[in-house]
C-alpha cells in the first residue's frame, strides 16, 4: 500500500544482496583505544546479558548451563564474525523469547535462523522491504515482556530489600544513561556492596551451649559456659585489606570483654577461605601484640589453601606448625591438658 511513501511509515527496506566476504579487520594506531573500550564494553554486555538469560531459561526449562562452554561459544563466534564484519553478539534477550514463543526447543533454531538469512540474503533480499519496523518491534516486545518477573522482585523486596534497590538502581541506569554506562554503574554498586559486606563481616566469640553439639556464638546462646582463660574468635569472612584491621580490632575487643586472665585466643577460622598480603602482615603484628599481653594466638580448622597462603607468606615459619588444629574440639583439648583447667562437658555431664 505504499505506506512508507504515503504515510511516512518506517520499513526494513530492500536488504544488500549476497553474504560477507572474509577481510582481515586491520586498524590504525589511533583506532586502538576506541576499539579497546568499544570491545570490553561489548564484552561485559555479552557476559551479563548471556548469564542473566542463560540462567532464566534454565531455570524455567528445567535444565543446566555450562558457562564456560557459552563464553567459548560466544568467543568463537565474534572472532568468526569479525572476519566477516559482522555485529558482535551475545545471547539475545529479545530473539530468544522470540524463538521460543514461535515453537524452537533445540540449538537447531539458531542453524536454521541463519540458513534462512543466508538464503534471503542470496536469493530475494527485497522478500522484506515493505515489513513495518513496528511490527518488527511488536513481537519482539511481546515476546520479551515474559521476562520481567515482577513476582520475583516482590519476593526479593521481601527477603533483603538491598538486592531489590540494587536491581532498580541497575534498571534505572540502563535506561537513563544507555546500556554500556548502566551496566557499568551495575557492576560498581555490586561492587561495593561487595566489599561493604566483607569489610564489616560478622564474628563471634564462641561457648558451649547445653544440650547443643560443637561451639556457638555466645550473643546466640547467652547461657553458653566459656572455657577460663580461652577464647575461641571466629570469623565469618576472608581476610584481605579492607578487613584487616578491623578483624585486629575484634579480636582485641573479644580479649577486653573476657575474664581474665585470657592464656589463648584461637581463631575458628573455617570461613576464612582466603587471606592477603595485607591481612598475612595483620595476622604477625597481632601475634607480637598478643604474646607482649602473655597471650597466645592458635588457629583451628584453617582450610589448606590457606594454609599455603600462610607458608608461602612465611606465617608459618613464625607462629609454628603447632599453633594450628584441625578442629576447634582439638584446640580445646589442647588447651585443658597443657593447663590443666577444670572444665565439664554436657556430654560428660
Amino acid at each position: 500500500m505504499d505506506l512508507e511513501l504515503r504515510a511516512g511509515l518506517s520499513v526494513l527496506g530492500p536488504l544488500p544482496q549476497g553474504l560477507p566476504s572474509f577481510a582481515v579487520p586491520w586498524i590504525n594506531y589511533g583506532d586502538i583505544v576506541p576499539v579497546l573500550i568499544g570491545g570490553g564494553a561489548v564484552a561485559v554486555i555479552s557476559f551479563a546479558d548471556t548469564s542473566v538469560l542463560s540462567r532464566t531459561y534454565a531455570a524455567r526449562l528445567g535444565t543446566n548451563v555450562d558457562s564456560n562452554q557459552e563464553m567459548v561459544g560466544l568467543g568463537a563466534a565474534n572472532l568468526a564474525a569479525g572476519f566477516f564484519q559482522g555485529f558482535p553478539i551475545s545471547s539475545s534477550s529479545s530473539r530468544t523469547p522470540v524463538a521460543e514463543a514461535a515453537g524452537a526447543r533445540t540449538q537447531l533454531t539458531g542453524v536454521v535462523g541463519a540458513l534462512v538469512v543466508a538464503l534471503i540474503l542470496l536469493l530475494a533480499p527485497t522478500l522484506l522491504k515493505h515489513l513495518p519496523y513496528a511490527a518488527l518491534a511488536a513481537v519482539v516486545i511481546a515476546s520479551a515482556i515474559g521476562l520481567f518477573e515482577v513476582a520475583d522482585l516482590i519476593r526479593i523486596f521481601r527477603i533483603q530489600s538491598w538486592e531489590f534497590w540494587l536491581s532498580i538502581v541497575c534498571f534505572v541506569g540502563v535506561a537513563v544513561l544507555g546500556a554500556i554506562p548502566g551496566i557499568g554503574v551495575a557492576i560498581l554498586v555490586a561492587v561495593l556492596e561487595f566489599l561493604w559486606d566483607g569489610w564489616r563481616p560478622h564474628s563471634a566469640v564462641l561457648g558451649r551451649a547445653e544440650g547443643v553439639k560443637g561451639y556457638h556464638d555466645i550473643s546466640r546462646y547467652p547461657q553458653a559456659r566459656q572455657i577460663p582463660g580461652l577464647v575461641l574468635f571466629r570469623w565469618d569472612a576472608p581476610l584481605f585489606f579492607a578487613n584487616a584491621e578491623f578483624f585486629k580490632e575484634r579480636v582485641v575487643d573479644a580479649l577486653t570483654k573476657s575474664p581474665p586472665p585470657v592464656r589463648w585466643v584461637v581463631v575458628a577460622a573455617e570461613p576464612v577461605t582466603s587471606v592477603d598480603v595485607t591481612a598475612a602482615d595483620m595476622l604477625a603484628d597481632l601475634d607480637k601484640a598478643l604474646v607482649s599481653a602473655g597471650v597466645e594466638l592458635r588457629f583451628a580448622e584453617l582450610k589448606d589453601p590457606v594454609k599455603d597462603k600462610l607458608r608461602r607468606f612465611g606465617l608459618l615459619a613464625i607462629f609454628g606448625e603447632d599453633k594450628f588444629f584441625p578442629t576447634i574440639g582439638a584446640a580445646v583439648s589442647a588447651y585443658l591438658e597443657r593447663y590443666q583447667v577444670p572444665w565439664v562437658d554436657w556430654e560428660e555431664c
